[in-house]
């Protein structure tokens, strides 16, 4: 059991298939009710997110939490679209 928010920043995170995510780089938390409402992880695998840009997803995507974080979902791909001039 965790006993700070602080214990998850660096833990490696897998998508629910055991695909490497990243690992956890820091932790956005709801002061006013006192919960975990992200996190944030830097360095992902391209194979994820196009040019291993760094991804917030909300905690409730979390499956479990010990030695590493596993997500019951994460997007197949996560692309970014850039705006076309015209």
């Amino acid at each position: 059991m965790l006993q700070e928010a602080t214990e998850l920043i660096g833990r490696q995170c897998y998508t629910e298939s055991g695909i490497y995510l990243g690992s956890v780089s820091n932790v956005v938390i709801d002061v006013n009710e006192a919960k975990i409402n992200g996190l944030y992880v830097a360095d992902t695998n391209p194979l994820l997110v196009d040019s291993s840009r760094a991804v917030l997803f909300p905690y409730r995507w979390i499956r479990s939490v010990g030695d590493i974080i596993l997500l019951k979902y994460f997007p197949k791909k996560i692309s970014s679209r850039e705006k076309q001039a015209n």
